[in-house]
């Protein structure tokens, strides 16, 4: 043979030409039209949809308000200051309700608590002649109402000795809101040891050992747009 013919240079050429035949079969060819690569998790497929296989998110757009637990565990608290107060009377329940709008720091029964202590302090208080602690409670007329008869008394040397006992009932019997003033009434049935006596020192009224009952009913007002929070006593009535 004219030419000398590489043996080994020949057999790597055929193994170069299978392996690079074999790589085009496995990779293919990109003639520049080649679709983009399908990304799964960017799409939904529409079949899934229709069939219920999605759970649509909340509209981030659109957040969902605050629930107030402060608010709602208060009105539930009211409710049920209401309900016992009120025992079925639908029109104290109305009134009460009314004050409440237009006072959202009022309680029934933080008022009544209130008005309890209202009741001894304003009956020992006249009884000793104690003008300041009836001023600070009373309205303008019924303060003067009160001092005009201390007054008296006074000018007739008469004194009173005088034990606050304690209540057997104390009710509430109507609330209302009128022109932003509000206004409850509390019938109270208390037992007290009252006995005046003259200048002398001989009784002239009452008892001093016997325990009697009394019964008054007193109404009790504020402005609730007023920054004042206290309530002034605005008219008594002693009950039979």
């Amino acid at each position: 043979m004219g030419e000398f013919i590489d043996i080994p240079t020949i057999f790597f050429l055929v193994v170069a030409v299978v392996v690079l035949l074999r790589l085009r079969n496995v990779l293919g060819t990109r003639d520049g039209f080649e679709k983009p690569p399908e990304h799964k998790d960017a799409s939904i497929n529409e079949s899934d949809a229709d069939e219920g296989n999605v759970v649509s998110l909340p509209n981030r757009e659109r957040p969902i308000a605050p629930v107030n637990l402060d608010a709602q565990k208060r009105r539930l608290k009211l409710d049920a200051e209401i309900e016992r107060l009120a025992k079925g009377d639908e029109a104290l329940a109305v009134g009460l309700n009314q004050i409440i709008e237009e006072d959202q720091s009022f309680s029934p029964k933080s008022f009544m608590d209130g008005a309890i202590s209202a009741y001894e302090m304003v009956v020992v208080a006249y009884a000793q002649g104690d003008r300041k602690t009836l001023k600070m409670i009373l309205d303008k007329q019924v303060y003067e109402g009160f001092e005009s008869a201390i007054a008296e008394r006074e000018s007739r040397g008469e004194t009173v000795d005088f034990t606050f006992v304690g209540f057997s009932d104390v009710t509430l019997r109507a609330a209302e809101v009128d022109n932003k003033i509000a206004n409850v009434t509390i019938q109270y049935a208390a037992q007290v040891v009252s006995a005046t006596k003259n200048a002398d020192g001989e009784l002239i009224d009452g008892d001093e050992e016997a325990v009697v009952n009394i019964s008054d009913e007193w109404t009790f007002s504020r402005n609730t747009k007023s920054r004042d929070p206290n309530w002034k006593l605005i008219s008594t009535n002693q009950l039979d």
